[in-house]
């Protein structure tokens, strides 16, 4: 029997002047893991507790400990490895474990290559809190951590815009999004609330189903939709700007697709008589929308951001990014042109789109008072803990 205090044959020895313990074990077994876990960096942490349980049944206890790391991600990879543990102290644990307040799911992420074929299924844990909305309904909004990412698409990405130009780093603040599109049964429910400024038709869809998303609905409903939940809530329900939903939708990839280089429709709803690299054959064309939560999700835990129906964003419509916010803030047209102020922004791509209006950095926009079968939308709200 290995003594989980010796060195092991994939143990490390690391010299004074190594930058970084990172990806590498630490001689001295689980003493060595103990030293790391109190390491201020939190990649070092985060390694750590991914090989942990290479040291024996001792390590189990280290890993539950990391539950109440300082870190979420710590603590969210803790899960995930207790998740897989059928020891009973591991089981009691996880019952327990519940930061913050939020769901906690297990998710699988996957990767495509330029053919559309998946070579690679991580798994993952989102995070998200319920918001009840009576009558049986809820509504779940899904933790979006701050950080940066660049945002538009670079030169070489296949089938880009104009409108994508200039690339540029954007900060992010935290903040909650909507887990799926609104759906039908939930913009009933809230229509039945009291008015704000404008009446809700409570069914204007056109493809029927109460978990299908709402569409047929302008920038002006949904903004109405967001006022009278806001009322009903007390918090702050609206739209994501443009900034947060791309931001939201890369979960931090760089491909055009959370997924990878290419799209088919097995993992997205759009219309499958075009391909988009000329390399995936062409797929089904549904014409019509499908239930929320139909394909599988990116990093963060959000669901449908490629196609299914274009989403409202807050933003006006800009033609480039030269006057756009370097942050998440809302970009206002000021030009005082009546026409311009009009169009208000779209993302995502929708079941009647081509493939490549479905890309992450893709731009639309629509008329404020505009309906069609393929508008709707999700929701923001600003967090009011730490993420």
């Amino acid at each position: 029997m290995n003594n989980p205090q010796q060195p092991r044959e994939y143990d490390a020895v690391l010299g004074d002047n190594s930058p970084s313990l990172e990806g590498a074990a630490v001689l001295g077994g689980i003493e060595g893991v103990k030293l790391r876990l109190q390491n201020p960096d939190l990649k070092v942490r985060i390694a750590t507790i991914k090989k942990a349980l290479n040291y024996g049944e001792q390590s189990l206890d280290l890993v539950i400990e990391a539950l109440n790391d300082e870190s979420v991600e710590v603590k969210i990879q803790a899960y995930l490895l207790l998740n897989n543990r059928i020891e009973l102290k591991a089981r009691q644990a996880l019952l327990k474990f519940n930061p913050q307040g939020f769901k906690l799911e297990q998710i699988e992420v996957v990767t495509v290559n330029n053919f559309g074929t998946i070579i690679q299924r991580q798994q993952h844990i989102a995070r998200y809190f319920i918001e009840d909305l009576g009558n049986g309904v809820n509504l779940e909004m899904a933790a979006i951590p701050a950080g940066s990412f660049m945002m538009g698409s670079p030169k070489d990405e296949l089938q880009r815009t104009d409108s994508e130009y200039i690339q540029h780093q954007v900060s992010i603040q935290a903040f909650y999004i909507g887990k799926y599109t609104v759906t039908q049964e939930q913009w009933e429910r809230v229509a039945e609330l009291p008015n704000i400024d404008i009446d809700l038709n409570p069914r204007p869809s056109g493809f029927s189903g109460k978990k299908r998303p709402v569409e047929c609905v302008s920038w002006l409903d949904a903004q109405e939709f967001c006022a009278r939940l806001s009322k009903y809530t007390d918090k702050k329900y609206r739209l994501p700007t443009e900034a947060e939903w791309e931001y939201a939708c890369k979960a931090g990839t760089n491909t055009p697709f959370y997924f990878g280089e290419t799209i088919t429709t097995d993992l997205v709803n759009y219309c499958g008589k075009y391909m988009y690299n000329n390399t995936c054959t062409g797929g089904v064309d549904r014409k019509e929308t499908t239930d929320v939560g139909n394909f599988l999700p990116n990093a963060f835990g959000l669901y449908d951001m490629h196609g299914n129906i274009w989403e409202w964003c807050e933003d006006a419509w800009t033609d480039d990014y030269k006057s756009m916010p370097k942050d998440e803030s809302t970009y206002v047209d000021n030009s005082n042109l009546i026409d311009q102020s009009n169009f208000k922004l779209a993302r995502g791509g929708s079941w009647y789109g081509l493939p490549s209006c479905c890309c992450s950095a893709f731009r639309n926009y629509g008329r404020l008072y505009s309906r069609f079968y393929f508008n709707g939308f999700r929701l923001v709200v600003s967090a009011e803990r730490t993420l």
